[in-house]
């Protein structure tokens, strides 16, 4: 992988090595971790905590988190014939190719959560189950711009045990997380670590920004793309997707697409195929004590709600936020249409406005 002396050098690498400019450290790649099997590997609504048979109350062992969850992790072998003008993920040619990447079962229906990079430009699908059970996938919809896409299997309902998906805005820097997945083709691979970092921004296959990320030490790799980030209670905090490293390999430094924005996304797509992004309509700064707005864009949400520049947003629906990329994680991870109360302070007085989000494409 070729590294970068400045952010716009940073490279997120498709399965078979092609790659797509990205934001990233200095001298150091973000890497997609879908798997093109070319190098040798040697050998619907989540239940409550209390009543869903994987997850717990109290916490867990890594160990206890691996039994419940692993028979709701998949293997997905994407294959494509024909030339593509894609390089992300399987790159330019006219010869067959196929990438392993990872998902997890979302709900009863068969549908399977995974990355949009994983199923990008494939022309089958093919889902392995922990217990070897192989089913032919279609895509439900994808979105490149959370990377993130749904398939469907036909199933026995014996194999969809959906995993539950957490409050991500709880997650908490040094939290115990368990990675679950398939890097190089070593299916039902377990790793585990904490959660290093919250709030980082990685960028989607078509660089717009994911915000929100969580940040993990636990070991991910090529091949561990759309698989579960798991907290010690067993639920799924984040879709682990992208590692930063000099080489290629883990550093250490993994991030995953947090669990809100999965919730957002994967509901639309499952019930139009398609997902749009809400949109607040302003510009973020920092400020103190809040984020401020420098730019209110006109006939937006925003602009509705009253919002105008020089403001300083302090809280959304009661929460606090201080910083841009947190405002921004905010917003993704509601739908348009969705009502936001925010607390702004102007000129030394705070008032209370309310937005009803818009759409972008």
């Amino acid at each position: 992988m070729t590294k970068g002396n400045d952010m716009a050098r940073n490279r997120i690498a498709a399965a078979i090595g092609a790659a797509a400019l990205v934001g990233g450290g200095a001298g150091a790649g973000v890497v997609a971790l879908a798997h093109d099997g070319s190098s040798t590997a040697t050998p619907s609504t989540a239940p409550a905590i209390s009543t869903a048979t994987n997850v717990s109350s109290t916490l867990l062992t890594v160990g206890q988190v691996a039994k419940a969850a692993t028979k709701s992790v998949v293997e997905i072998d994407a294959s494509s014939s024909g030339s593509s003008s894609s390089p992300f993920p399987f790159g330019q040619g006219s010869q067959s190719q196929s990438a392993e990447g990872t998902g997890f079962v979302y709900d009863t229906k068969g549908d399977i959560l995974t990355n949009d990079h994983v199923v990008d430009g494939a022309t089958a699908l093919q889902v392995k189950f922990s217990d070897g059970s192989t089913y032919k996938a279609t895509v439900v919809g994808a979105d490149t711009s959370s990377d993130l896409a749904v398939i469907r299997v036909t199933a026995p309902a014996s194999k969809l045990a959906p995993l539950m998906l957490a409050d991500s805005s709880n997650v908490s820097v040094g939290d115990g997380v368990v990675a679950i997945g398939n890097p190089f083709g070593l299916d039902g691979t377990v790793t585990s670590g904490i959660v290093s970092a919250v709030g980082r921004e990685i960028s989607a296959p078509d660089d717009t920004p994911i915000s929100g990320a969580i940040q993990t030490d636990a070991a991910i790799n090529h091949g561990n793309s759309g698989g579960p980030l798991i907290d010690l209670h067993g639920r799924v905090v984040g879709v682990t997707s992208q590692i930063q490293s000099e080489g290629g390999g883990n550093d250490g430094v993994g991030f995953a697409i947090p669990s809100n924005t999965v919730k957002s996304i994967a509901a639309q797509l499952i019930s139009s195929g398609k997902a749009q992004h809400a949109l607040l309509g302003v510009t973020p700064a920092n400020a103190t004590n809040g984020v401020g707005v420098s730019v209110v864009e006109s006939g937006s949400a925003a602009d509705g709600a009253g919002l105008t520049v020089g403001d300083v947003i302090a809280t959304v629906n009661g929460k606090a936020v201080t910083s841009p990329g947190q405002l921004r994680a905010v917003i993704a991870s509601h739908q348009p249409g969705d009502g936001l109360t925010l607390t702004v302070r102007r000129n030394g007085a705070t008032r209370t406005l309310h937005a009803t989000l818009g759409s972008r494409s």
